[in-house]
């Protein structure tokens, strides 16, 4: 009777798997380490324990869903990772703040669950069972109007996990009050076991048949791109600020996905898996640069008590190595050579250029050439948004007392990050050797074996295509970076060592005594971008003056903020329908029972009514 969940029940470790499971580890590692520092002091033995063994059951449930067979298994792993982590959002009880947050990751997590346990049951009632090669099998008969609600249902489920926008409501809630580690293994880890979800059940079980399958995952990820470096630049919120980069980053990650679906439904298999690379390499960039990120923002958090990045400042001389591995990982996520992220992002702008040079279809070469616009807009914005958060929060002069009194990290918390700095570093001068593998992995994926492309020479260089003068070097790259460095402070010696040092100064346009007072503000920094995109974010403003008398203004209060169009107008609204429903059914249960007996009659008499006309 259970052989249909006993079949086919063992572990699958192909490419595919091996390659989430490294992810998974990279990150989880170095976030544990972190965590033996960053609990201690703050809460209880007994809470320490328990948050520890929660964590550990998150990652082994996220090595399950990445590596078992069985899609009955996969629905367990998935529930039992949603669960874990919904204990670890809410792991401080005492903030009502985590536990709204719980709330909401609940209630959106189990809407997936439903959208993913609909599209495994329709695929399980044509294969009769759930392994996945039955499945895949059973996918090839599919008719196309089941295969297309399948892809939809698929996409929906493993959307509103990954964060992708209109589903991306719960992340910028869960992620910033779960603590910081396990902000780090979710942003870094967990939102990516949904990329996983769309390729192993989507690229791989489905296969891709249709061309608009693709061009949807693109169009989601333009509009994630946007919206969540456009929401970013408007946070103050240190961690807030980095769950709405989550969201532009899956974006990013989804535009290789989407390249590669689209390219590979036009039978250009070499650009394909290009594409696919690029996009798996972002994946694991984004997960290492983004757990530093979200690693660093834990340290500044628990030596200052808040995340406001507007009342921070001065942070570079309280925690020097903490500051260090935030630029590290904040050049990392802005693509700035010779760094990891600008690697995944150069090649998937290849990725796009090499589809537009080859597709015959015009609407694809101008949805990748819209893509490959979006994508270098999204880079720019995100390196503004990053001078703000590393430039208001570490430098210039303290602007609380929190700030002043910051100490540097403990240790373990210290060498959590150096792991991920270091790594966020190397993963950009080994570029070439990555590459290699994640193209075997691309194979094997969309089942391709007469691949052409040369993406590597000498493991050294990367090299998109065979006849194709477009190569790049990291290592190289970062000795050029570096020698010009050093000629710079050699000519700066040269000319200038030698003269009397003269201390002036800073100029002060003509104020007596500056302060943290008259300091750039995030807020200041952000307002031309809220200008530039107020079509989007609806600013507004409201200011209150309290006068002494017509002539004297004793305080004067400014406060701007903008709007967030998908809470306002799409979630509100389905939640005041839901309360709205509620309240009215509330009226069909008064506590009368003889109103209920008569429920039961009626429900009883129709049921007769109907076996007697059927």
């Amino acid at each position: 009777m259970l052989n249909f969940l006993v079949r086919g029940y063992f572990f699958l470790f192909d490419p595919l798997c091996l390659f989430f499971l490294a992810v998974i580890f990279i990150v989880s590692i170095p976030s544990l380490i972190y965590s033996l520092g960053y609990l201690k002091h703050e809460y209880s033995p007994a809470r320490i324990f328990y948050g520890q063994l929660i964590s550990v059951v998150f990652i082994i449930s996220m090595v399950l869903v990445v590596s078992v067979r069985n899609a009955f298994y996969f629905l367990v792993a998935w529930e039992l990772m949603s669960l874990t982590s919904y204990f670890l959002v809410i792991f401080d009880l005492d903030h009502e703040k985590s536990l709204n947050a719980g709330v909401i990751y609940l209630v959106m997590t189990h809407i997936a669950t439903a959208f993913l346990a609909s599209a495994i049951l329709i695929l399980y009632s044509y294969s009769g069972s759930f392994d996945f090669e039955a499945m895949r099998a059973a996918a090839l008969m599919l008719p196309s109007n089941i295969k297309n609600i399948v892809f939809l249902l698929f996409l929906i489920g493993f959307g509103t996990k990954a964060g992708i926008v209109p589903l991306h409501i719960w992340l910028p809630y869960a992620h910033p009050q779960a603590p910081s580690h396990i902000s780090s293994i979710m942003s870094g880890v967990m939102i990516k076991t949904a990329i996983y979800g769309i390729i192993r059940f989507v690229m791989f079980l489905l296969g891709v048949n249709d061309l608009w399958w693709g061009g949807l995952i693109l169009t989601l990820a333009i509009v994630s791109c946007l919206v969540g470096v456009i929401y970013a630049l408007m946070e103050h919120d240190l961690k807030k600020l980095l769950a709405y980069h989550s969201v532009e980053n899956i974006g990013i990650i989804l535009l290789g996905v989407g390249a590669a679906m689209v390219l590979f439904a036009l039978k250009l298999n070499t650009w394909a898996i290009l594409a696919l690379c690029a996009g798996l390499y972002h994946l694991v960039n984004h997960a290492i640069f983004k757990g530093l990120l979200f690693l660093c923002s834990g340290s500044v958090y628990k030596e200052t008590k808040t995340r406001n990045i507007e009342e921070l400042g001065g942070l570079i001389k309280k925690m020097p190595y903490t500051a260090l591995f935030f630029l590290i990982g904040a050049l990392g996520i802005s693509a700035i050579p010779p760094l990891n992220g600008f690697v995944s992002e150069w090649l998937t702008l290849q990725a796009f250029f090499f589809g537009v040079l080859n597709s015959p279809l015009i609407g694809v070469k101008i949805m990748l050439g819209l893509s490959a616009a979006i994508l270098m807009l999204t880079s720019g914005l995100a390196a503004a948004c990053f001078v703000k958060a590393f430039g208001i929060t570490f430098l210039a002069l303290p602007r609380s007392r929190h700030a002043e009194e910051a100490r540097e990290a403990p240790f373990t918390m210290k060498c959590g990050m150096f792991i991920l700095a270091a790594l966020t570093i190397l993963f950009g001068l080994a570029a070439a050797v990555i590459i290699k593998l994640l193209t075997k992995v691309s194979e094997n994926v969309l089942r391709i074996t007469d691949n052409t492309a040369n993406f590597t020479l000498n493991n050294f260089t990367l090299n998109p295509a065979k006849g194709v003068n477009i190569y790049l070097s990291t290592p190289l790259a970062a000795f050029l970076l570096a020698g010009a460095a050093i000629a710079t402070v050699i000519l700066v010696f040269v000319f200038c060592g030698r003269r009397k040092v003269k201390m002036y100064n800073t100029w002060d346009c003509g104020y007596y005594k500056i302060g943290p007072r008259n300091e750039y503000t995030a807020t200041a920094f952000s307002k031309p971008f809220r200008v530039a995109f107020s079509f989007f974010l609806l600013p507004y403003r409201k200011s209150e003056k309290i006068r002494e008398s017509f002539y004297h203004v004793k305080s004067f209060s400014y406060e701007t903020d903008t709007v967030k169009i998908f809470k306002e107008y799409i979630y509100d609204s389905v939640l005041f329908l839901v309360y709205k429903s509620a309240r009215f059914l509330k009226r069909m249960q008064p506590g009368s029972i003889h109103l209920y007996l008569s429920y039961i009659f009626l429900t009883v008499l129709l049921l007769v009514i109907f076996m007697h006309e059927f």
